[in-house]
């Protein structure tokens, strides 16, 4: 079960402060404002077997070669910021990985799809035809 807080997860995340890229003078030179949280689902015990299955297979472009999930924030010119957006972005991944995605029916056509499909398939059907030239020598 995912937890509703970003602080829960405190003893399963690693965070790291670099330099943001990009524009912003000063500031970007010489503040550390890109946060990069890296969480440990595989160890974390608030998450059972399936949910980190699920993770692992869901989130895969986002793993380090260690395989915890890993999450960067800079777009903002303060570090406390940038750990906020990145917190919420964690749970959000996570919450987006764990879902079950509900299984679909199949279902029928109705009967004025299907005529509305056909109508259509002869109305280009006739355009079509009307394009060709019918053996007569130009």
């Amino acid at each position: 079960m995912l937890p509703a807080q970003p602080s829960d997860l405190d003893p399963w995340i690693e965070v790291r402060f670099d330099r943001a890229g990009g524009p912003g003078g000063q500031n970007v030179n010489k503040v550390n404002t890109r946060v990069t949280l890296v969480f440990d689902f595989q160890a974390c015990t608030l998450l059972n077997d399936v949910e980190r299955a699920r993770i692992g297979r869901r989130l895969v472009g986002r793993l380090t070669h260690d395989g915890r999930l890993r999450v960067v924030a800079q777009q903002e010119r303060s570090q406390r910021a940038n750990r906020t957006r990145a917190a919420a972005r964690l749970l959000e991944l996570l919450a987006a990985a764990v879902r079950v995605p509900r299984t679909r029916r199949a279902t029928r056509p109705t009967f004025a799809s299907q005529r509305r499909r056909l109508t259509a398939k002869k109305r280009r059907g006739d355009i079509k035809r009307a394009r060709q030239s019918h053996g007569r020598d130009e």
